[in-house]
């Protein structure tokens, strides 16, 4: 008998491990290892071989365990398949923390199959994520990784990931995640030198709250840190990850560099004259593992660090424990594993199953956001007989620099030839957009554009093109890790422009990681779709949207400006000048929140509870008024009372995607707790609650606000 993982999952406090049963706990400690054990352990291998501690590396999982890819991810051999969802912007789109629980718990199990199954013995059971980075402007490359502007917002969707990938039980987790990454990472070009400027205030209320809620809230252990400095002190060794992490937060598991911080400390930042200076820095200032290139090299520079007294013995088992604390939660040191199983038991791999793939479809369409319509969706396939689809990611499903190797690939025109079925012709041209592209629009009854973006620009291995160099994107449109974007401009919005000049029933299907100013698209086109790359699943979840079978309920995580002069420089850090919609001064092309339904609804009965057991309890009927069943994205926003310091002209303090039948109502119920209303006072040095009228809004968007109430909170 199979058992799905939700299934093990839910029950992992009464499942005994097989090898494990009835075993007591075998803490193993400092004391027990020997001195060369204790410098490995600082190293991204968990293993203690003479202890009998397997060897235990990461894994990238943004949205998918990667095991291979484009890059060459997780210590393996060769690529092993794995599901590869829609990327973390996309994710993020559904703002649905369920779903998010599940795709982490099915990307956990993947990971210890391939660890524990005796055939492959790959990998480990550390996830480098979610990233929990704010995107405070577009054109930061790795906007891809991160889920969105709003610390709110990321911080619920991650505390979802990281439940759905450690598991229910405290004491015992399937995997571990290392946050990614301390503090202030929003930016590519010049990160090894560039300063992270901002208030304290800022400081706690936005570039590290997803953090502090990710570790008090939903028990994450581990997090990475960033290259940048901060203040100036690079945050490898800023005071922050003791005085705030450890010190406030509780934070006792593992704190890594990210690749070779440590020697950059040395070469990029010259605050030491060698290696053992800066790793000896490090440790003392919080760092537990080093990640390196050359793991020999960061453990000389401790060895010699030791030797010559800047670091005692002491000092590497205050780190080392705090490792252990992982290690042992994960079962790798003895005792009690309700996931040993796994792997072991005869079970197919994870991702190859019918259950993976309906997961990651699910997710999917559920990512979509549905940015304009005026009528044209969703498709009625008995009304066409030809459509016409063109584009460069018409039939391709690009893999990312932090993806996977994907079990399958169905592309949109995969799987709308599918959907559509033999009674629609679909008239295909990814390549001669100008030429052949026109001729075939011309003759359609509807037209579809697919643009967006490429989605690992230094290496564009989809069509066998060769590595340009780390560092260097193939258009100014484009961005990844250690690149930033130059523009916002739409790759290809001339076709658009051109298709709907032939047939102005055009809909233009954005396969995007990150915002575009597309105006002329947004007054011209009929319809507007947006999704994001790397979903195996892609041409069948986009299908789904598009003809109806799911009514799209995806929102935008991110304000789409409408031009890029809108922008503050991208290295000023203050949000007041500007960012995010919270601070915004100019109209957006699109607002945060932003989402589209093939049905309406309405709002109603706002009512705001007196505060009870330190929440307030906020609710509102909603009702859906078409005649089509949907889901809405209830989102709800706060504005602070004039005392309150640097206050931001309105905040997302709630949300919540529910499923309403056509016609019916639904009383929606979001509590809030009062600890989540208070701002950072510098004065005091403490969350402080600011007395007055508080203004709770409810409504479709950060723009489209339907209800409004008024309370005091003294």
């Amino acid at each position: 008998m199979k058992i799905r993982f939700h299934t093990l999952l839910a029950a992992a406090g009464l499942l005994l491990a097989t090898a494990g049963a009835g075993a007591q706990q075998t803490r193993i400690t400092p004391k027990d290892l020997t001195l060369d054990e204790k410098i490995h352990l600082l190293s991204v291998d968990m293993g203690i071989p003479r202890l009998g501690v397997p060897t235990s590396f990461y894994s990238e999982g943004m949205h998918g365990i990667a095991y291979g890819g484009p890059a060459p991810w997780g210590n393996v051999h060769k690529p092993l398949p794995t599901t590869s969802f829609p990327q973390a912007y996309g994710l993020a789109q559904t703002w649905d923390p369920a779903l998010m629980e599940k795709v982490a718990a099915q990307i956990s199990l993947e990971q210890r199959w391939y660890f524990q199954n005796p055939e492959t013995d790959r990998g480990g059971l550390i996830i480098w994520g979610p990233n929990v980075d704010l995107g405070r402007d577009p054109r930061w490359g790795r906007t891809e990784e991160c889920y969105g502007e709003d610390p709110w917002l990321i911080a619920e969707m991650a505390k979802a990931y990281v439940r759905g990938a450690q598991g229910p039980d405290p004491d015992h987790w399937s995997s571990a995640c290392v946050l990614k990454h301390f503090v202030a990472n929003s930016y590519e070009n010049g990160r090894h030198y560039y300063s992270s400027d901002f208030p304290e205030w800022q400081l706690r209320e936005y570039y590290s709250y997803t953090f502090m809620k990710c570790i008090t809230e939903a028990g994450c252990r581990g997090f990475m840190t960033s290259y940048n400095p901060s203040g100036g002190t690079p945050m490898t060794i800023h005071p922050l990850i003791r005085e705030m992490a450890i010190a406030e937060w509780g934070q006792d598991g593992i704190v890594i560099t990210d690749q070779d911080g440590a020697r950059r400390l040395v070469d990029d930042y010259h605050l030491y004259p060698d290696l053992a200076e800066a790793a000896a820095a490090s440790i003392k200032a919080g760092i537990t593992q080093f990640l390196s290139d050359e793991r020999e090299d960061s453990q000389g520079a401790i060895r010699e660090a030791l030797r010559r007294g800047l670091l005692t013995e002491a000092d590497l088992d205050e780190a080392i424990q705090r490792n252990l604390n992982v290690e042992e939660k994960l079962g790798l040191l003895g005792g009690e594993d309700p996931y040993a199983s796994i792997g072991r038991d005869g079970s197919p791999v994870p991702s190859s199953t019918p259950e993976a793939a309906a997961l990651c479809r699910e997710a999917t369409a559920r990512s979509v956001v549905l940015m304009k319509n005026d009528g044209i969706l969703p498709l009625k396939p008995e009304k066409l007989k030809k459509i016409a689809l063109i584009g460069p990611y018409a039939d391709e499903v690009l893999q990312d620099w932090y993806g996977g190797e994907m079990d399958h690939k169905v592309t949109i025109y995969e799987g709308l030839k599918a959907a559509l079925g033999e009674g629609v012709e679909i008239l295909l041209e990814t390549k001669d957009f100008g030429g052949e592209g026109l001729r075939k629009a011309a003759e359609a009854d509807l037209a579809i554009v697919v643009a967006g973006n490429i989605a690992s620009p230094c290496l564009d291995v989809q069509r066998g093109g060769a590595e340009i160099g780390w560092s260097h994107s193939m258009i100014v449109q484009d961005g990844m890790e250690d690149v930033d974007r130059q523009s916002l401009v739409l790759p290809h919005e001339d076709i658009v422009k051109l298709v709907m000049g032939v047939n102005p029933r055009t809909v233009l299907l954005m396969v995007t990681t990150f915002p575009y100013s597309i105006r002329w698209s947004k007054d011209h086109v009929p319809a507007i779709v947006q999704c994001t790359h790397s979903s195996e699943e892609m041409g069948n979840g986009v299908a789904d949207v598009l003809l109806g079978k799911v009514n799209p309920a995806g929102r935008l995580t991110q304000t789409w400006p409408e031009r890029i002069e809108d922008l503050p420089p991208i290295m000023d850090f203050d949000l007041t000048k500007g960012r995010t919609y919270m601070y915004a001064k100019a109209k957006p092309l699109f607002c945060f929140g932003h989402g589209l339904s093939y049905t309406s609804f309405k709002y109603s009965g706002l009512k705001v509870s007196e505060p009870e057991d330190g929440v307030v309890r906020v609710s509102v009927d909603v009702t859906n008024t078409g005649a089509v069943d949907g889901d809405e994205v209830v989102q709800l926003y706060l504005q602070y009372p004039r005392t309150r310091p640097n206050r931001p002209e309105r905040q997302l303090r709630g949300f919540k995607r529910v499923s309403i039948p056509a016609g019916q109502t639904v009383r929606v119920e979001i509590p809030v707790a009062v600890q989540d209303l208070k701002y950072w006072s510098e004065k005091d040095h403490a969350w402080t609650l600011a007395p007055g009228r508080y203004r709770f809004l409810a409504g479709a968007s950060s723009t489209d606000i339907r209800c409004r109430k008024a309370s005091r909170l003294h």
